[in-house]
């Protein structure tokens, strides 16, 4: 599949993407190489990973990261219920339950990391919010990008039989190791410009009227460079122009108060909500008919 066929391939999963990310998920797929994509909350880092399991028509492994994050929730354990159950029933029978049948390959959980090599098939395996793992996670995950193997110790080295295609996201709450960069292509997934996202919304929302998608979408990328703790991502977006739609607006209208109950779509911290008054939601609102959107008061 080449750039064009990946870029259409994309686009009817529902993902719309630009040349530059379309060519680094390309190169990534072609050199085999795992691709972090860097970006604020919101921006469609998640999005990207699922679009190209569709596209690609593969299965979708997920492994979401947090704090604490271990071997056995990201990539084995053995079935200890089971392993019991067999040491139980070996007693009750005449032959002995031998240590090597307990750590045979039935008794192994597989996790997110073990799915994806093990998988039959070629798979797109999504590593989501890397920097919520700490960096002993890493070091481990470093053998699993490197050579796309696991050590298990009780069986050795599980390889994979296809490498498979792997997206980390990362929304930069804490820097990652070079080691780990080092494996990968990057690319850093920005908010989309006023007409990627109308696109997306158009796209996402075809019933939606087209007046309403284009004033909304203005009206987001002005609410983008307020001073908020939380910016409304491209969700946040489809949210709110899909509960405008179903409230019956064809266009955004001229009185704030009109929109001040649907905000809860966009803001997501009480403080956003609190500081975005009536009067300040009419100078966005008025944005879209050219006139200045005014500084915020220090």
């Amino acid at each position: 599949m080449d750039e064009p066929q990946l870029a259409r391939h994309l686009q009817r999963a529902g993902y719309l993407a630009d040349e530059a990310l379309v060519t680094t998920l390309w190169l990534a797929g072609e050199l085999q190489r795992p691709l972090l994509v860097e970006g604020d909350a919101g921006v469609g880092k998640t999005a990207l990973a699922l679009a190209l399991a569709r596209a690609l028509d593969r299965r979708l492994i997920r492994l979401q990261c947090h704090e604490g994050l271990d071997l056995a929730q990201a990539a084995y354990e053995w079935n200890y219920g089971r392993q019991l159950l067999a040491i139980r029933r070996a007693e009750t029978g005449a032959d002995p339950v031998r240590e090597s049948d307990l750590f045979a390959r039935a008794y192994l959980l597989e996790r997110p990391l073990l799915q994806a090599i093990a998988s039959e098939a070629p798979c797109v395996l999504l590593i989501d919010e890397i920097d919520r793992a700490d960096e002993a996670f890493e070091a481990f995950l470093l053998e699993v990008l490197a050579d796309w193997q696991i050590t298990v110790p009780e069986l050795g080295t599980l390889t994979a039989r296809h490498v498979p295609a792997v997206v980390l996201t990362s929304n930069g709450t804490r820097e990652l190791s070079d080691a780990l960069r080092r494996r990968c292509l990057y690319h850093w997934l920005d908010y989309p410009s006023l007409a990627r996202e109308t696109a997306i919304v158009r796209a996402a929302l075809p019933d939606a009227e087209s007046a309403l998608t284009e004033q909304a979408v203005a009206f987001v990328q002005r609410l983008r460079r307020e001073d908020l703790g939380k910016t409304p991502g491209v969700a946040e977006t489809l949210d709110w122009i899909r509960a405008l739609h179903r409230l019956r607006f064809d266009a955004l209208p001229d009185d704030p108060q009109a929109l001040m109950a649907t905000l809860g779509c966009l803001l997501k911290t009480r403080e956003d909500r609190f500081q975005l008054g009536p009067d300040r939601v009419r100078q966005l609102i008025e944005g879209r008919h050219g006139v200045g959107v005014a500084e915020k008061a220090a």
